[in-house]
C-alpha cells in the first residue's frame, strides 16, 4: 500500500512540475525561470508545510529523488513543450492523483507532530495546494484556488477525513490510503461534473 502512495506522490510531483513549467513558458520565462516555477509548483507546498511544522531543513530540499523528479519534469516540459500542449486532459487527472497523495501525506505528517484537527487540515491543504499558489504568485496572477473550481475544497475534506479516521484509531497507511482515494475521487468528480463554489458575479 505504501508503494501505491509513493508512486502517486511521484505522479503528483511530475504533474505539478509540468504545470508550473507550462505556466512559465506561457509567461515567456527563460530556462531558469521555467525550472524555478516547475520546482516551486511541485515541491513548494511541502517545503512550506515542513517549515511550519519546524522540520528543518525541509525534506524536499534534502531528499534528492523528489527534487530530481521535479527538475527533470520541468526540463522535459521546456524541451518538449509542444508535446505537452496536446496532453492536457491526462495531466489534469495526474494532477488530481498528486493532489490526493500530497493531502494525505501532509495530513499524516501534521498528525504525527500534534493531533490537532486544525493543524492536520491546514498542513494537508498547504502541502497539496501551496505549490500552485506559489506558481500563480510568481506568475503575477491571483491564485487559481481562490477564483475557480472545487480544488482546495476536496483537499480540505480529504485532510479532515484523515484526521477523523486516525483519531478514531484506524492504523496508519489505511487512513492515509482512504484519505488519498477520497481526495482524488472528489477532485475527479469535480472535473467531470464541473463543480464550483458559489461566487458573487458583478455586472
Amino acid at each position: 500500500m505504501s508503494l501505491v502512495l509513493e508512486l502517486a506522490n511521484y505522479v503528483g510531483i511530475t504533474a505539478f512540475g509540468i504545470s508550473g513549467s507550462m505556466k512559465g513558458i506561457r509567461k515567456g520565462m527563460d530556462l531558469l525561470g521555467v525550472l524555478t516555477l516547475g520546482f516551486s509548483t511541485a515541491l513548494g507546498g511541502g517545503i512550506i508545510a515542513d517549515v511550519l511544522l519546524g522540520i528543518m531543513p525541509p525534506t524536499n530540499l534534502v531528499y534528492l529523488p523528489n527534487a530530481l523528479v521535479a527538475l527533470l519534469a520541468s526540463l522535459f516540459t521546456f524541451i518538449f513543450y509542444k508535446v505537452f500542449t496536446n496532453v492536457n486532459k491526462p495531466l489534469i487527472y495526474a494532477d488530481a492523483i498528486g493532489l490526493g497523495a500530497f493531502a494525505s501525506s501532509g495530513a499524516s505528517l501534521a498528525y504525527s507532530v500534534d493531533p490537532s484537527p486544525l493543524l492536520v487540515i491546514m498542513i494537508g491543504t498547504i502541502t497539496a495546494v501551496g505549490g500552485g499558489v506559489i506558481r500563480d504568485i510568481l506568475s503575477n496572477e491571483v491564485p487559481l484556488i481562490l477564483t475557480r473550481e472545487f480544488y482546495a475544497t476536496s483537499v480540505i475534506i480529504g485532510s479532515g477525513i484523515y484526521f477523523v479516521l486516525r483519531y478514531e484509531g484506524m492504523s496508519n497507511y489505511y487512513d492515509i490510503f482512504i484519505s488519498f482515494v477520497i481526495t482524488t475521487t472528489l477532485r475527479i468528480m469535480a472535473i467531470k461534473m464541473r463543480w464550483e463554489l458559489p461566487r458573487i458575479l458583478h455586472s
